[in-house]
Protein backbone atom coordinates (compact mmCIF):
# COMPACT_ATOMS: atom_id res chain seq x y z
CA UNK A 1 0.00 0.00 0.00
CA UNK A 2 2.86 2.60 0.81
CA UNK A 3 4.42 1.37 -2.47
CA UNK A 4 1.07 2.08 -4.47
CA UNK A 5 0.75 5.32 -2.41
CA UNK A 6 4.32 6.90 -3.19
CA UNK A 7 3.77 6.27 -6.80
CA UNK A 8 0.39 7.50 -6.56
CA UNK A 9 1.99 11.22 -4.55
CA UNK A 10 5.07 11.15 -7.23
CA UNK A 11 2.69 11.29 -10.76
CA UNK A 12 0.41 13.78 -8.78
CA UNK A 13 3.68 16.11 -8.36
CA UNK A 14 4.87 15.73 -11.52
CA UNK A 15 1.65 17.31 -12.85
CA UNK A 16 2.03 20.07 -10.74
CA UNK A 17 5.89 20.50 -11.35
CA UNK A 18 4.85 20.73 -14.81
CA UNK A 19 2.97 23.75 -14.78
CA UNK A 20 5.07 25.11 -11.89
CA UNK A 21 7.51 27.71 -12.70
CA UNK A 22 11.45 27.10 -11.48
CA UNK A 23 11.85 27.51 -7.99
CA UNK A 24 8.74 27.28 -6.79
CA UNK A 25 8.43 26.11 -3.26
CA UNK A 26 6.56 22.40 -3.16
CA UNK A 27 3.78 22.13 -0.23
CA UNK A 28 4.86 21.10 2.89
CA UNK A 29 5.12 17.18 4.00
CA UNK A 30 1.98 18.04 6.45
CA UNK A 31 0.54 19.38 2.99
CA UNK A 32 0.58 16.50 1.41
CA UNK A 33 -0.16 14.57 4.00
CA UNK A 34 -3.49 15.93 4.53
CA UNK A 35 -3.74 16.01 0.53
CA UNK A 36 -3.00 12.81 -0.54
CA UNK A 37 -3.98 10.47 3.07
CA UNK A 38 -0.58 9.33 3.06
CA UNK A 39 1.74 8.92 5.74
CA UNK A 40 5.12 11.46 6.63
CA UNK A 41 7.02 7.89 5.75
CA UNK A 42 5.32 7.59 2.16
CA UNK A 43 5.42 11.97 1.54
CA UNK A 44 9.19 11.57 2.05
CA UNK A 45 9.55 8.55 -0.51
CA UNK A 46 8.42 10.44 -2.49
CA UNK A 47 10.03 13.57 -2.70
CA UNK A 48 13.60 11.10 -2.71
CA UNK A 49 12.19 9.72 -6.00
CA UNK A 50 11.76 13.24 -7.37
CA UNK A 51 14.79 13.83 -5.78
CA UNK A 52 16.80 11.33 -7.29
CA UNK A 53 15.03 12.20 -10.79
CA UNK A 54 16.46 15.39 -10.89
CA UNK A 55 12.59 17.37 -10.81
CA UNK A 56 12.95 19.06 -7.20
CA UNK A 57 15.96 20.04 -4.56
CA UNK A 58 15.83 20.22 -1.26
CA UNK A 59 17.39 22.81 0.99
CA UNK A 60 17.63 21.41 4.42
CA UNK A 61 16.04 23.86 7.13
CA UNK A 62 14.03 25.53 3.73
CA UNK A 63 12.03 22.94 2.38
CA UNK A 64 11.67 21.48 -1.54
CA UNK A 65 11.82 23.54 -5.25
CA UNK A 66 11.28 22.67 -8.47
CA UNK A 67 14.34 22.08 -9.77
CA UNK A 68 15.62 24.41 -12.51
CA UNK A 69 16.25 22.64 -16.06
CA UNK A 70 20.07 22.61 -16.37
CA UNK A 71 20.54 23.06 -21.12
CA UNK A 72 23.78 21.03 -21.26
CA UNK A 73 25.73 23.19 -23.50
CA UNK A 74 29.47 23.22 -24.07
CA UNK A 75 31.84 25.25 -21.74
CA UNK A 76 32.95 28.54 -23.49
CA UNK A 77 36.87 29.28 -22.38
CA UNK A 78 37.42 31.48 -25.55
CA UNK A 79 38.10 34.43 -22.78
CA UNK A 80 41.61 32.39 -21.85
CA UNK A 81 43.07 32.86 -25.43
CA UNK A 82 43.50 36.26 -25.07
CA UNK A 83 44.51 36.11 -21.42
CA UNK A 84 47.14 33.31 -22.15
CA UNK A 85 48.48 35.28 -25.28
CA UNK A 86 50.39 32.39 -27.77
CA UNK A 87 52.76 29.83 -26.00
CA UNK A 88 56.56 30.32 -26.74
CA UNK A 89 57.28 26.52 -26.73
CA UNK A 90 54.54 23.94 -27.15
CA UNK A 91 54.28 21.61 -23.79
CA UNK A 92 54.47 17.80 -25.73
CA UNK A 93 51.44 15.86 -24.61
CA UNK A 94 51.30 12.78 -22.53
CA UNK A 95 53.50 10.33 -23.47
CA UNK A 96 52.65 6.48 -24.29
CA UNK A 97 55.07 5.76 -21.73
CA UNK A 98 53.24 7.06 -18.69
CA UNK A 99 49.47 5.56 -20.30
CA UNK A 100 47.87 3.33 -17.68
CA UNK A 101 46.93 0.76 -19.20
CA UNK A 102 44.19 -2.94 -18.94
CA UNK A 103 46.25 -5.30 -16.53
CA UNK A 104 45.54 -8.25 -18.81
CA UNK A 105 47.11 -5.96 -21.68
CA UNK A 106 51.02 -6.85 -22.72
CA UNK A 107 52.71 -3.69 -21.68
CA UNK A 108 55.50 -3.00 -23.69
CA UNK A 109 55.47 1.08 -23.83
CA UNK A 110 56.34 1.81 -20.29
CA UNK A 111 59.32 4.25 -18.96
CA UNK A 112 59.46 2.17 -15.88
CA UNK A 113 60.59 -1.01 -14.95
CA UNK A 114 58.58 -3.79 -13.18
CA UNK A 115 57.35 -3.90 -9.57
CA UNK A 116 59.27 -7.71 -9.32
CA UNK A 117 62.47 -5.42 -10.28
CA UNK A 118 62.81 -3.42 -7.34
CA UNK A 119 63.64 -2.91 -3.82
CA UNK A 120 60.65 -3.56 -2.34
CA UNK A 121 61.32 -5.14 0.87
CA UNK A 122 64.54 -3.05 0.90
CA UNK A 123 62.04 0.33 0.58
CA UNK A 124 59.25 -0.60 2.77
CA UNK A 125 62.06 -1.22 5.61
CA UNK A 126 63.84 1.74 5.01
CA UNK A 127 60.25 3.58 5.15
CA UNK A 128 59.20 2.16 8.66
CA UNK A 129 63.10 3.27 9.98
CA UNK A 130 62.88 6.75 8.52
CA UNK A 131 59.31 7.28 9.86
CA UNK A 132 61.11 6.58 13.61
CA UNK A 133 63.93 9.34 12.79
CA UNK A 134 63.89 13.01 13.26
CA UNK A 135 63.58 13.16 9.36
CA UNK A 136 60.00 13.37 9.81
CA UNK A 137 59.75 16.34 10.95
CA UNK A 138 62.86 18.46 10.52
CA UNK A 139 63.41 20.62 7.55
CA UNK A 140 66.48 19.60 5.68
CA UNK A 141 69.48 21.54 4.07
CA UNK A 142 68.48 22.48 0.67
CA UNK A 143 71.19 20.91 -0.89
CA UNK A 144 69.97 17.79 0.58
CA UNK A 145 71.80 15.44 3.45
CA UNK A 146 74.95 15.40 4.08
CA UNK A 147 75.44 11.67 3.93
CA UNK A 148 73.37 11.33 1.37
CA UNK A 149 75.34 14.10 -1.21
CA UNK A 150 78.76 12.23 0.14
CA UNK A 151 77.14 8.89 -1.46
CA UNK A 152 76.03 10.61 -4.66
CA UNK A 153 79.72 11.98 -4.76
CA UNK A 154 81.36 8.90 -4.15
CA UNK A 155 79.41 6.82 -6.87
CA UNK A 156 80.75 9.29 -9.01
CA UNK A 157 84.64 9.19 -7.83
CA UNK A 158 84.79 5.33 -7.97
CA UNK A 159 84.74 5.63 -11.71
CA UNK A 160 87.17 8.82 -11.87
CA UNK A 161 90.59 8.06 -13.14
CA UNK A 162 94.16 8.76 -11.65
CA UNK A 163 94.70 12.46 -12.51
CA UNK A 164 91.14 13.87 -12.38
CA UNK A 165 89.89 15.50 -9.11
CA UNK A 166 86.83 13.71 -8.09
CA UNK A 167 83.47 15.26 -7.14
CA UNK A 168 83.46 16.38 -3.08
CA UNK A 169 79.81 16.05 -1.67
CA UNK A 170 79.67 19.63 -1.33
CA UNK A 171 79.71 19.86 -5.89
CA UNK A 172 76.38 17.75 -5.11
CA UNK A 173 72.73 19.24 -4.80
CA UNK A 174 69.83 16.35 -3.85
CA UNK A 175 66.86 17.60 -6.05
CA UNK A 176 63.34 15.82 -6.63
CA UNK A 177 63.92 13.59 -9.58
CA UNK A 178 65.60 14.19 -12.28
CA UNK A 179 62.35 15.48 -14.43
CA UNK A 180 63.20 18.72 -11.77
CA UNK A 181 66.21 18.77 -12.61
CA UNK A 182 66.21 19.08 -16.12
CA UNK A 183 64.22 21.52 -16.12
CA UNK A 184 66.50 22.98 -13.29
CA UNK A 185 70.05 22.48 -15.27
CA UNK A 186 68.25 23.76 -18.40
CA UNK A 187 67.02 26.92 -16.98
CA UNK A 188 70.24 27.75 -14.80
CA UNK A 189 72.90 26.88 -17.71
CA UNK A 190 70.71 27.89 -20.83
CA UNK A 191 67.30 30.21 -20.65
CA UNK A 192 64.63 30.81 -22.55
CA UNK A 193 65.32 31.93 -25.64
CA UNK A 194 68.31 30.60 -26.17
CA UNK A 195 69.78 27.26 -28.15
CA UNK A 196 70.67 23.59 -26.40
CA UNK A 197 71.98 21.01 -28.36
CA UNK A 198 70.16 17.42 -27.76
CA UNK A 199 70.81 14.02 -29.06
CA UNK A 200 68.02 13.27 -31.85
CA UNK A 201 66.20 11.29 -30.63
CA UNK A 202 66.40 11.23 -26.89
CA UNK A 203 64.62 10.95 -23.63
CA UNK A 204 61.02 12.49 -24.31
CA UNK A 205 61.18 13.98 -20.48
CA UNK A 206 64.06 16.08 -21.88
CA UNK A 207 62.19 17.35 -24.54
CA UNK A 208 58.99 18.20 -22.14
CA UNK A 209 61.77 19.93 -20.06
CA UNK A 210 62.97 22.06 -22.64
CA UNK A 211 59.84 22.79 -23.74
CA UNK A 212 58.73 23.88 -20.15
CA UNK A 213 61.88 26.31 -19.64
CA UNK A 214 61.40 27.72 -23.29
CA UNK A 215 65.28 27.35 -25.02
CA UNK A 216 65.21 26.92 -28.21
CA UNK A 217 66.15 23.21 -29.08
CA UNK A 218 68.78 22.01 -31.62
CA UNK A 219 68.77 18.58 -32.56
CA UNK A 220 72.14 16.70 -32.81
CA UNK A 221 71.94 12.86 -34.69
CA UNK A 222 72.71 10.00 -32.87
CA UNK A 223 72.00 6.50 -32.62
CA UNK A 224 73.57 3.05 -31.24
CA UNK A 225 77.07 4.58 -31.16
CA UNK A 226 76.07 7.76 -29.77
CA UNK A 227 76.67 11.11 -31.67
CA UNK A 228 79.33 12.10 -34.23
CA UNK A 229 81.42 14.75 -32.37
CA UNK A 230 81.87 16.15 -35.54
CA UNK A 231 78.56 17.12 -36.29
CA UNK A 232 78.29 18.32 -32.15
CA UNK A 233 81.27 20.73 -33.07
CA UNK A 234 79.40 22.00 -36.09
CA UNK A 235 76.47 23.09 -34.05
CA UNK A 236 78.59 24.64 -31.52
CA UNK A 237 79.91 26.63 -33.80
CA UNK A 238 76.62 27.33 -36.51
CA UNK A 239 74.24 28.17 -33.22
CA UNK A 240 76.46 29.74 -30.62
CA UNK A 241 75.14 27.52 -27.82
CA UNK A 242 76.24 26.71 -24.37
CA UNK A 243 75.67 23.56 -23.45
CA UNK A 244 74.30 19.72 -24.72
CA UNK A 245 72.11 17.53 -23.49
CA UNK A 246 73.01 13.83 -23.69
CA UNK A 247 72.70 10.13 -22.11
CA UNK A 248 76.25 8.43 -22.20
CA UNK A 249 75.08 5.65 -20.65
CA UNK A 250 72.21 3.25 -21.55
CA UNK A 251 70.20 6.40 -23.62
CA UNK A 252 66.92 6.63 -23.93
CA UNK A 253 65.40 5.10 -26.64
CA UNK A 254 68.16 3.77 -28.43
CA UNK A 255 70.72 1.93 -25.36
CA UNK A 256 73.72 3.74 -26.75
CA UNK A 257 77.15 3.71 -24.75
CA UNK A 258 79.43 5.97 -25.34
CA UNK A 259 83.10 4.13 -26.09
CA UNK A 260 85.87 6.24 -23.52
CA UNK A 261 87.46 7.53 -27.22
CA UNK A 262 83.73 9.17 -27.57
CA UNK A 263 83.46 10.59 -24.55
CA UNK A 264 87.11 12.17 -24.61
CA UNK A 265 86.16 13.74 -27.91
CA UNK A 266 82.79 14.81 -26.73
CA UNK A 267 84.71 16.84 -23.72
CA UNK A 268 87.25 18.04 -25.82
CA UNK A 269 84.20 19.50 -27.75
CA UNK A 270 82.59 20.79 -25.23
CA UNK A 271 85.19 21.82 -23.32
CA UNK A 272 86.87 24.13 -26.67
CA UNK A 273 83.54 25.82 -26.75
CA UNK A 274 83.33 26.62 -23.13
CA UNK A 275 80.29 24.72 -22.66
CA UNK A 276 78.25 22.40 -20.54
CA UNK A 277 77.39 18.65 -20.68
CA UNK A 278 74.16 18.55 -19.54
CA UNK A 279 74.95 14.66 -18.47
CA UNK A 280 71.60 12.31 -17.59
CA UNK A 281 72.72 9.00 -16.41
CA UNK A 282 69.49 7.60 -15.61
CA UNK A 283 69.73 4.42 -16.80
CA UNK A 284 73.09 4.22 -14.23
CA UNK A 285 72.63 1.20 -11.98
CA UNK A 286 70.44 -1.07 -14.87
CA UNK A 287 74.04 -2.37 -16.99
CA UNK A 288 73.71 -5.55 -18.21
CA UNK A 289 76.90 -6.49 -20.27
CA UNK A 290 78.68 -3.64 -19.34
CA UNK A 291 78.99 -0.66 -16.83
CA UNK A 292 78.08 3.08 -16.96
CA UNK A 293 80.86 5.09 -17.79
CA UNK A 294 80.05 8.46 -16.74
CA UNK A 295 82.05 11.51 -18.71
CA UNK A 296 81.60 13.92 -15.55
CA UNK A 297 84.07 11.26 -13.83
CA UNK A 298 86.73 12.23 -16.64
CA UNK A 299 85.91 16.01 -15.90
CA UNK A 300 87.69 18.65 -13.43
CA UNK A 301 87.07 21.28 -14.87
CA UNK A 302 83.35 22.28 -14.57
CA UNK A 303 81.98 21.14 -18.03
CA UNK A 304 79.73 18.71 -16.93
CA UNK A 305 76.85 18.44 -15.08
CA UNK A 306 75.96 15.48 -14.11
CA UNK A 307 72.80 13.56 -12.71
CA UNK A 308 71.89 10.98 -11.51
CA UNK A 309 68.19 9.72 -10.13
CA UNK A 310 67.30 7.16 -8.31
CA UNK A 311 63.76 7.21 -9.15
CA UNK A 312 63.79 4.00 -11.45
CA UNK A 313 65.93 2.08 -9.95
CA UNK A 314 65.05 2.43 -6.13
CA UNK A 315 61.07 3.00 -6.64
CA UNK A 316 59.00 5.11 -8.23
CA UNK A 317 57.77 6.54 -4.76
CA UNK A 318 61.34 7.67 -4.25
CA UNK A 319 61.43 10.91 -6.26
CA UNK A 320 65.14 11.23 -5.34
CA UNK A 321 68.38 12.55 -7.56
CA UNK A 322 72.17 14.36 -7.09
CA UNK A 323 72.78 16.67 -9.67
CA UNK A 324 76.58 17.23 -9.77
CA UNK A 325 77.93 20.72 -10.45
CA UNK A 326 81.18 23.09 -9.69
CA UNK A 327 81.74 26.30 -9.74
CA UNK A 328 79.35 29.28 -10.29
CA UNK A 329 77.11 26.77 -12.45
CA UNK A 330 76.33 25.29 -8.98
CA UNK A 331 75.49 27.84 -7.38
CA UNK A 332 72.84 29.16 -9.68
CA UNK A 333 71.11 25.66 -9.92
CA UNK A 334 71.45 25.44 -6.27
CA UNK A 335 69.50 29.12 -6.39
CA UNK A 336 67.20 27.62 -8.89
CA UNK A 337 66.09 24.11 -6.99
CA UNK A 338 65.77 26.45 -3.88
CA UNK A 339 63.34 28.98 -5.28
CA UNK A 340 61.67 26.13 -6.86
CA UNK A 341 61.48 23.23 -4.28
CA UNK A 342 63.17 24.81 -1.39
CA UNK A 343 63.96 21.30 -0.34
CA UNK A 344 64.03 17.82 -1.15
CA UNK A 345 61.18 15.33 1.86
CA UNK A 346 63.69 14.46 4.48
CA UNK A 347 61.98 11.48 4.80
CA UNK A 348 62.54 9.94 1.06
CA UNK A 349 66.11 11.31 1.20
CA UNK A 350 66.41 9.04 4.72
CA UNK A 351 64.89 6.34 2.84
CA UNK A 352 66.54 6.40 -0.43
CA UNK A 353 70.19 6.39 1.54
CA UNK A 354 69.12 3.70 4.02
CA UNK A 355 68.39 1.57 0.63
CA UNK A 356 71.33 2.52 -1.41
CA UNK A 357 73.77 2.04 1.69
CA UNK A 358 72.59 -1.18 2.82
CA UNK A 359 74.18 -4.56 2.42
CA UNK A 360 71.61 -6.29 0.19
CA UNK A 361 71.37 -3.34 -2.20
CA UNK A 362 74.39 -4.75 -4.47
CA UNK A 363 73.06 -8.12 -3.91
CA UNK A 364 69.85 -6.51 -5.59
CA UNK A 365 71.56 -4.82 -8.44
CA UNK A 366 73.68 -8.32 -9.47
CA UNK A 367 69.81 -10.03 -9.55
CA UNK A 368 68.54 -7.22 -11.34
CA UNK A 369 71.56 -8.01 -14.06
CA UNK A 370 70.63 -11.35 -14.24
CA UNK A 371 66.99 -10.29 -15.05
CA UNK A 372 67.43 -7.66 -17.47
CA UNK A 373 69.47 -10.16 -19.28
CA UNK A 374 66.66 -12.70 -20.03
CA UNK A 375 64.67 -10.50 -20.45
CA UNK A 376 66.05 -8.22 -22.98
CA UNK A 377 67.27 -11.49 -24.84
CA UNK A 378 63.54 -13.18 -24.89
CA UNK A 379 62.70 -9.65 -26.40
CA UNK A 380 64.99 -9.73 -28.84
CA UNK A 381 64.91 -13.34 -29.67
CA UNK A 382 60.58 -12.95 -30.01
CA UNK A 383 60.78 -10.01 -32.44
CA UNK A 384 63.17 -11.71 -34.45
CA UNK A 385 61.03 -15.32 -34.60
CA UNK A 386 57.98 -13.41 -35.10
CA UNK A 387 58.32 -10.33 -36.21
CA UNK A 388 61.05 -9.86 -38.55
CA UNK A 389 59.95 -6.40 -39.88
CA UNK A 390 60.66 -4.63 -36.41
CA UNK A 391 64.61 -4.47 -36.86
CA UNK A 392 66.75 -3.60 -33.64
CA UNK A 393 70.04 -1.94 -35.02
CA UNK A 394 72.20 -3.11 -32.27
CA UNK A 395 71.18 -5.10 -28.70
CA UNK A 396 71.74 -2.94 -25.75
CA UNK A 397 74.41 -3.78 -23.15
CA UNK A 398 72.17 -1.67 -20.27
CA UNK A 399 68.50 0.08 -19.93
CA UNK A 400 65.71 -0.66 -19.93
CA UNK A 401 64.69 -0.34 -23.84
CA UNK A 402 64.48 -2.14 -27.13
CA UNK A 403 64.73 1.03 -30.02
CA UNK A 404 63.54 -1.05 -33.26
CA UNK A 405 62.86 0.73 -37.06
CA UNK A 406 60.00 -0.38 -38.84
CA UNK A 407 59.58 -0.24 -42.88
CA UNK A 408 59.62 3.78 -43.95
CA UNK A 409 56.02 2.51 -45.93
CA UNK A 410 54.66 1.63 -42.59
CA UNK A 411 51.85 4.04 -40.87
CA UNK A 412 53.10 3.80 -37.36
CA UNK A 413 49.81 5.26 -36.18
CA UNK A 414 47.82 2.22 -37.58
CA UNK A 415 50.65 -0.29 -36.04
CA UNK A 416 50.34 1.49 -32.73
CA UNK A 417 46.59 1.42 -33.24
CA UNK A 418 45.58 -2.17 -34.44
CA UNK A 419 48.31 -3.36 -31.61
CA UNK A 420 46.46 -1.90 -28.64
CA UNK A 421 43.58 -3.27 -30.24
CA UNK A 422 44.98 -6.67 -29.79
CA UNK A 423 46.15 -6.19 -26.38
CA UNK A 424 49.70 -4.81 -27.47
CA UNK A 425 50.81 -1.60 -26.07
CA UNK A 426 54.04 -0.10 -27.68
CA UNK A 427 55.54 3.05 -27.42
CA UNK A 428 55.66 5.18 -31.15
CA UNK A 429 59.12 6.22 -31.64
CA UNK A 430 58.20 9.88 -32.52
CA UNK A 431 57.73 10.97 -29.00
CA UNK A 432 61.43 10.46 -28.46
CA UNK A 433 62.58 13.11 -31.61
CA UNK A 434 62.98 16.68 -30.59
CA UNK A 435 62.12 17.58 -34.46
CA UNK A 436 60.84 15.78 -37.12
CA UNK A 437 61.52 11.82 -36.86
CA UNK A 438 64.14 10.19 -39.59
CA UNK A 439 62.71 6.75 -39.60
CA UNK A 440 59.57 4.85 -38.49
CA UNK A 441 60.38 3.61 -34.70
CA UNK A 442 59.13 2.30 -32.36
CA UNK A 443 60.23 1.73 -28.49
CA UNK A 444 59.70 -1.56 -26.47
CA UNK A 445 60.73 -2.06 -22.88
CA UNK A 446 61.91 -5.14 -21.96
CA UNK A 447 61.77 -4.28 -17.94
CA UNK A 448 57.25 -4.29 -18.06
CA UNK A 449 55.34 -6.77 -16.28
CA UNK A 450 54.64 -10.45 -17.58
CA UNK A 451 57.97 -10.95 -19.76
CA UNK A 452 56.47 -14.07 -20.40
CA UNK A 453 53.89 -12.59 -22.63
CA UNK A 454 57.02 -10.85 -24.61
CA UNK A 455 56.59 -14.22 -27.08
CA UNK A 456 52.29 -13.21 -28.25
CA UNK A 457 53.46 -9.54 -28.59
CA UNK A 458 56.11 -9.89 -30.80
CA UNK A 459 53.43 -12.18 -32.98
CA UNK A 460 50.75 -9.53 -32.75
CA UNK A 461 53.36 -6.87 -33.78
CA UNK A 462 54.57 -9.20 -36.65
CA UNK A 463 50.93 -9.95 -37.92
CA UNK A 464 50.11 -6.01 -37.70
CA UNK A 465 52.94 -5.40 -39.69
CA UNK A 466 52.55 -7.68 -41.90
CA UNK A 467 48.94 -5.73 -42.31
CA UNK A 468 47.45 -8.19 -41.08
CA UNK A 469 45.77 -7.03 -37.78
CA UNK A 470 43.44 -9.76 -36.34
CA UNK A 471 44.38 -10.71 -32.27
Amino acid sequence: MSDDSSSRIVAGLRDWIAEAPAGSRLPSTRALVARYGASPVTVQKALRTLTSQGMVESRPGVGTFVRAIRVARPHDYGWQTAALGAPNHRIPELPAALESVPNDAIALHSGYPDRDLLPERLVRAAFARAARTEALGDRPPTAGLPDLQSWFAAELASATPAGITPAAPGDVVIIPGSQGGLITAFRALVGAGRPLLMESPTYWGAILAAAQVGVDVVPVPSGSDGPDPDVLARAFEQTGARAFYAQPSFASPTGALWTPALADRVLETVRRYGAFLVEDDSAHDFGITADPRPVAARDDGGHVVYLRSLSKSVSPSVRVAGLVARGPARKRILADTQAESMYVSGVLQAVALDVVTHPAWRTHLRRLRHQLTARRDLLVASLREHAPDAQVAAVPQGGLNLWARLPDAIDLGRVVQECRSAGVVIGPGHEWFPAEPTGQFIRLNYAGPNPGAFPDGARVIGRTLAGDGRP
